[in-house]
C-alpha cells in the first residue's frame, strides 16, 4: 500500500525517506525476529530555537529487550511559541496527523508480519506518545489531549512513560 505524503524522514544512517520508505523499514525491523513483542510509537517534542520553534517528530520501533530502530521528521515555525497550551497543541496535532496516516491496512500488513507467531509471545502494540505529564505546566491539558488519540482507538502513553516524545524526539528539537 503506498502512502502520499510530503514528510521527509530521517535517522543516523538514512535521510530523505519518505512514509512509504519508514513503513518497509518498519516491516523489514519486524521480518527480522517476527516472535518478539514491538511498541511501535509516534511522539512529537519542540523547542524554541532562536527566533524559531523546533518541532520533531519520531516513530520509534522498539523490539522489546532486544533493540529499536526510529527516525525523526522535523518542522520549523519562523516565530518562537512561547505559549505552553499553543506549543503542546501543535505537537499533538503533528503525531495525531502522522497516528492517521497508518492508515488501517498499513497496521494489518505489519500485524500479519507477527501473528503467525504470537504463540511464541509476539505482540504489536501501536501508541502515541505525548510530552505531557502530571506535573508541570502541561497536567491541566492531559485530558483534553488524550482525548483525540482515545478518539480514533489509539492508546497513549505521558510523561515518564512517552519516550518517543519526551527522549527520541527531544534529542533533534534542540536545533534547526
Amino acid at each position: 500500500m503506498s502512502i502520499e505524503s510530503d514528510l521527509c524522514f530521517f535517522n543516523s544512517r538514512q535521510k530523505n525517506m519518505n512514509l512509504n520508505d519508514v513503513i518497509n523499514e518498519i516491516k523489514r525491523f519486524i521480518e527480522d525476529d517476527p516472535a518478539s513483542t514491538y511498541r511501535l510509537a509516534i511522539g512529537t517534542d519542540s523547542q524554541v530555537v532562536g527566533q524559531k520553534t523546533v518541532f520533531a517528530t519520531a516513530i520509534h520501533v522498539h523490539r522489546v529487550g532486544k533493540g529499536s530502530w526510529g527516525c525523526i521528521s522535523k518542522s520549523i515555525i519562523r516565530r518562537r511559541i512561547t505559549n505552553t497550551k499553543e506549543k503542546i497543541a501543535m505537537e499533538i496535532s503533528l503525531t495525531l496527523n502522522l497516528v492517521l496516516q497508518f492508515s488501517d491496512q498499513t497496521l494489518t500488513d505489519i500485524y500479519d508480519l507477527i501473528l503467525p507467531h504470537m504463540d511464541k509471545g509476539a505482540d504489536l502494540i501501536f501508541e502515541a506518545h505525548l510530552d505531557i505529564g502530571k506535573n508541570g505546566a502541561t497536567r491541566q491539558l492531559i485530558k483534553e489531549m488524550v482525548s483525540y488519540f482515545s478518539g480514533v482507538g489509539v492508546s497513549t502513553k505521558i510523561k515518564p512513560y512517552s519516550y518517543a516524545a519526551t527522549s527520541y524526539a527531544n534529542r533533534y528539537s534542540k536545533y534547526a
